[in-house]
């Protein structure tokens, strides 16, 4: 049996069978192949447009073989590193899947495409199972800077754990266990499902962090404050707003820096997982 045949007798198990949920991105799939996916190699060959539902063993080969394998060099990869590449491109595309391989290898370029570069990189690796954890460490943060992460994050997870355990035994020669198929595991895991990143505007907004400072929330209460000071002397009430303006004040100082700091730091976040 060869590498590709192998992985893809793992991945046909944790791909299933036809599923149409309309949370998945992927939409109306079979054995792992969307209908977009499908529609496109059948014209590719020359053949008319059908349902998925109705995909034979042999286009489920061709189409894994040439869309999937082939495209993260399945063939030029160690054994483990392939599988887990090779899986990682069914569930969220070859591109995505080479990535983490590249940011695991500690490449500077990082393009979705292996290259001489990225093979040679992989070549002067002596861990693999080392190699494989970072893959799947690199999956695991992308797939929960996901939307569908609250729905299928549980069904993901035991996906690439099981993806994981097979890859480090391949990788150390032996057999490794058998994977078992998760519904949610098998949904598409892709960047266009990313979360929406927090935005700081509310925090400058609030406390002058933006352009134009006097229209600021903050800038407003400054503003107020500083016209009802000359009356405060002769009025306890002017006194007391005042010093209400002035504990306003320095929790939108505060809570408005505190937020800042989270969303900035929230966007950094998802940027570096889904890159």
């Amino acid at each position: 049996m060869t590498e590709f045949e192998r992985s893809l007798a793992k991945v046909l198990v944790l791909e299933g069978g036809f599923v149409n949920d309309p949370d998945d991105t992927g939409g109306a799939t079979n054995k792992g192949v969307t209908q977009a996916v499908y529609d496109t190699y059948r014209k590719s060959v020359g053949a008319g447009r059908q349902s998925v539902h109705l995909i034979s063993d042999d286009e489920v080969r061709a189409i894994y073989k040439s869309r999937y394998w082939d495209l993260v060099k399945g063939d030029q990869l160690p054994p483990g590193v392939g599988y887990v590449v090779f899986d990682g491109g069914v569930n969220s595309g070859p591109g995505q899947s080479v990535k983490w391989l590249q940011r695991a290898l500690g490449l500077k370029k990082v393009d979705g495409l292996v290259g001489p570069e990225t093979l040679a990189a992989i070549n002067a690796v002596e861990d693999h199972d080392a190699l494989i954890a970072k893959i799947i460490a690199l999956r695991d943060a992308f797939l929960k800077a996901l939307k569908g992460w609250k729905k299928f994050g549980k069904g993901w997870a035991s996906r690439i754990k099981q993806v994981l355990a097979v890859g480090q035994a391949w990788a150390r020669g032996s057999v490794g266990p058998e994977v078992v198929y998760d519904g949610d595991g098998a949904r598409k895991a892709m960047s266009t499902d990313a979360k929406v990143a927090p935005s700081a505007a509310i925090a400058d907004a609030a406390t002058g962090g933006g352009l134009i400072t006097g229209t600021t929330i903050l800038g407003t209460l400054q503003s107020a404050q500083e016209q009802l000071a000359p009356l405060a002397s002769g009025s306890p009430i002017v006194s007391n707003i005042i010093a209400g303006i002035v504990v306003i004040s320095a929790a939108l100082v505060i809570g408005g820096a505190v937020y800042g700091w989270w969303a900035r730091r929230r966007r950094a976040e998802l940027a570096e997982a889904l890159a």
